[in-house]
């Protein structure tokens, strides 16, 4: 009740009259808890002096306020108990808000735990009634009463705990008062699992497959297996272990650690020996009755490129042909290795440029065959360098080398290091000298190469080439077998063959040139004037010979080369030095001014002519001059006519038309006499003609045979026929102080290929 409220009056309680009352003095003492209630005097009223609490005053069901009262006028006394009853002002309450349990999962179902009761300190109906437990698929609860009438509850375990489903369950126990309204009070229960070993280690899956590269390391970690146990404690400490299935070998391989299932190579691994390794791991728990599990470990061990391709020569055929046809196989190859994937793939090749190709044939078997013409004269032999290449990252490559020789076959003709040759070849050589070494090369070898050389017949003016030359047949060294004479023979043109010793035997030739070289062996002879005797001639002139006239002319002729016959006049002896000039190319003398009185009437003049050669060759002619008076004018006048105009006037040509008629048939008869008398001294072509007379072979041509006796005539004619290209040449007439003036073509002279030489004159060296 609330403070001030009255809980009972004591007048009408004891049966007192309240006026009665007033008059006289009760006093009432409360014994024990005074501080509760009160009573008013006059009206006899008991009143609570503060609130009061039940549960705090008695701790017991029932409670009372005991207290005594006394009147006085009279004096009564009275004992008053004034009892406290409950209101359901208590909620029940746990000693301890969380209860904690620990039940093993292997407990049985339907057994019991039992709880702290919950506390209420209201009494009768306003303490506990009931609990209710939180909703759980394990537990429920069953109410119990004490003999006090105390209710409790005990858990009961309706279905069986697994920890490894759940390890922990939280479950509310409210406890329910019976008052109205009820009040409940909760407590947290806490049920942890406890675990026994029922679960065995498992792996995440039952087969594992991994792939280790092949020389890994010692040491290097393959993968670490992992097993789980739902259990705790021991339960779940697990070791690793080989299965009785799992070979010695994979165990000398890897390494398993018992502790964390680390597998690592403990030898070297090689893909060649091993490609798969196969092996059982047992996880055991190390609670009592240990449970295990296992799992089966495929190691794949991945190729690595650590084996070099091999190459093996199956056949070879050396040496071979230079002429073996295309396609013609020399070498059979094989090639492999070790290595597995693109490691294992190999390509063979040789060098670029080599007559060669490679033809696979089947599975790395190659065939090496000819692929374009062999030429031994070019290469003798290849070294081939088989290079087999895998197509591994990086790549690795062996190789071998084989030499392939190359046969000769004669396919090669005998070549001359010049395809003309042109030997100079000095006259007068000894018979027998070496002239020059024709040397062809064959590159062929052996009988190939040997060669043999001949000279090709060919006939000149009857004469065969190798009665003049003689060729070495096994040098090729060329020799003149006579002694020539540039001016009988000037050239030979022949061929030379070298012939080689194969079969069949090839051959080429080559053209020779041979030219004589002229020597300065022949001296000048003087022409002109003409000496019958002696080597004195005689002129006259007129003594009224005018300055610069002609008065002699100094002709040589030599017969040796262009160079050699190139001809000087010099004066060795004059007279009269100021008298005649002399000129030194063309041998003319003339008068540098006009007798006089004084000058004598015979003068004497020695001019010598002499040729270009080495050392220089000469002749000598003596001309005395004799003047004479105006007897000879007509001769003077003759003489005086230019000779550089055409000689060949009207009265000039009717003379030598009548003089040529006269003497025609004589010069007929006397060369037909020469030519006969020459070609029985010698039948040859090439034969020297004889000395002192004009020879004429067929063909030639001699322009003009005129008897003359005049020098200036001679002269004149001289100088008309050489205008036209012609050589003119006298010989004399025997026993007689004339002589023949013959013209016939320049540059005559015997070839060696002409059947047609032109006439030639020879004069006494």
């Amino acid at each position: 009740m609330e403070e001030g409220s009255v809980v009972a009056n004591l007048a009408t309680d004891l049966g007192l009259d309240v006026k009665t009352l007033k008059g006289r003095k009760m006093r009432i003492d409360v014994i024990g808890n005074k501080k509760y209630l009160d009573i008013n005097k006059d009206t006899g009223e008991l009143f609570i002096l503060e609130r009061i609490d039940r549960e705090f005053l008695c701790a017991l069901k029932t409670c009372f306020l005991r207290l005594d009262a006394t009147i006085e006028n009279p004096i009564r006394m009275f004992n008053i108990e004034v009892e406290i009853t409950d209101i359901n002002d208590n909620a029940p309450h746990f000693r301890r808000g969380t209860m904690h349990l620990d039940i093993s999962e292997s407990s049985p179902v339907g057994e019991r735990f039992s709880l702290n009761n919950a506390a209420d300190p209201d009494v009768g109906t306003n303490s506990v009634k009931n609990y209710h437990l939180s909703a759980s698929e394990h537990f429920s609860i069953e109410i119990q009463t004490g003999r006090d009438g105390t209710k409790f509850a005990d858990l009961i375990l309706k279905k069986a705990l697994d920890r490894e489903q759940q390890a922990v369950h939280n479950l509310m126990l409210a406890a329910v008062d019976g008052g109205v309204p009820t009040r409940t009070g909760t407590a947290s229960i806490i049920v942890r699992v406890l675990d026994v070993n029922d679960n065995a280690p498992s792996f995440d899956k039952d087969k594992y497959v991994v792939e280790v590269m092949e020389n890994s390391p010692i040491g290097s970690l393959v993968m670490k297996v992992n097993a789980t146990d739902l259990d705790e404690g021991s339960n779940s400490d697990i070791m690793y272990s080989y299965s009785l299935y799992t070979s010695e070998r994979t165990q000398q391989v890897f390494n398993l650690n018992s502790e964390n299932g680390e597998i690592r190579v403990k030898e070297m691994i090689n893909y060649e020996d091993f490609k798969i390794y196969e092996m059982e791991v047992i996880a055991s728990d190390k609670g009592p009755n240990s449970l295990s599990g296992q799992c089966k470990l495929t190691i794949q061990v991945t190729d690595m490129n650590d084996n070099h391709p091999e190459i093996s020569i199956k056949s070879f055929q050396s040496p071979i042909k230079e002429n073996e046809p295309i396609d013609t196989v020399i070498a059979v190859v094989s090639v492999s290795d070790k290595d597995s994937g693109d490691n294992g793939v190999v390509d063979l090749h040789i060098p670029d440029n080599m007559p060669f190709k490679l033809r696979e044939s089947s599975d790395n078997y190659y065939e090496l065959v000819v692929s374009e013409p062999l030429d031994r004269e070019k290469v003798p032999e290849y070294d081939i360098t088989f290079t087999v290449t895998d197509r591994g990252s990086p790549p690795l490559s062996d190789n071998e080398t084989m030499t392939l020789e190359l046969l000769d076959v004669n396919d090669n003709v005998p070549q001359f290091s010049q395809s003309f040759y042109t030997i100079r070849v000095m006259e007068n050589n000894a018979p027998g000298a070496l002239l020059s070494s024709l040397t062809a090369f064959d590159p062929d070898l052996h009988e190939n190469q040997y060669l043999v050389y001949f000279i090709l017949e060919k006939e000149i003016a009857n004469t065969s080439m190798s009665m003049l030359f003689s060729i070495n047949p096994e040098n090729g060294n060329l020799y003149a077998l006579k002694t020539f004479d540039y001016e009988i023979e000037k050239d030979f043109l022949f061929h030379i063959e070298a012939r080689d010793s194969g079969s069949p035997p090839l051959s080429s030739n080559v053209t020779v040139h041979i030219i004589i070289v002229d020597q300065n062996d022949n001296a000048p002879v003087i022409v002109s004037p003409w000496r019958a005797h002696g080597s004195v001639v005689e002129e006259k002139i007129p003594r009224s010979t005018e300055k610069g006239s002609l008065v002699a002319k100094v002709i040589a002729l030599d017969t040796d080369s262009v160079h050699n016959s190139r001809i000087t006049y010099q004066f060795l002896q004059v007279t009269d030095a100021t008298l005649f000039s002399l000129d030194q190319y063309n041998g003319e003398i003339r008068t540098m001014r006009m007798f006089s009185y004084r000058d004598p009437r015979h003068q004497r003049l020695v001019v010598i002519a002499k040729d270009n050669g080495e050392p220089a060759l000469s002749a000598t002619v003596t001309i005395k001059l004799s003047t004479m008076e105006t007897a000879v004018k007509a001769f003077s006048d003759m003489t005086e006519v230019p000779l550089e105009y055409d000689i060949f006037s009207d009265l000039n040509l009717y003379l030598v038309i009548g003089l040529g008629s006269v003497s025609f048939l004589l010069l007929i008869t006397i060369l037909v006499t020469i030519v006969l008398k020459c070609q029985k001294v010698k039948p040859s072509k090439a034969a020297a003609p004889c000395r002192n007379s004009v020879i004429s072979e067929r063909n030639s041509t001699i322009a003009d045979s005129t008897l003359v006796s005049n020098d200036a005539y001679w002269y004149s004619l001289f100088l008309a026929e050489t205008r036209k290209g012609k050589l003119v040449v006298r010989q004399p007439v025997p026993k007689g102080s004339r002589y023949i003036v013959s013209s016939l073509p320049r540059g005559t002279g015997l070839t060696d290929t002409s059947d047609s030489a032109a006439s030639t004159l020879q004069y006494p060296k």
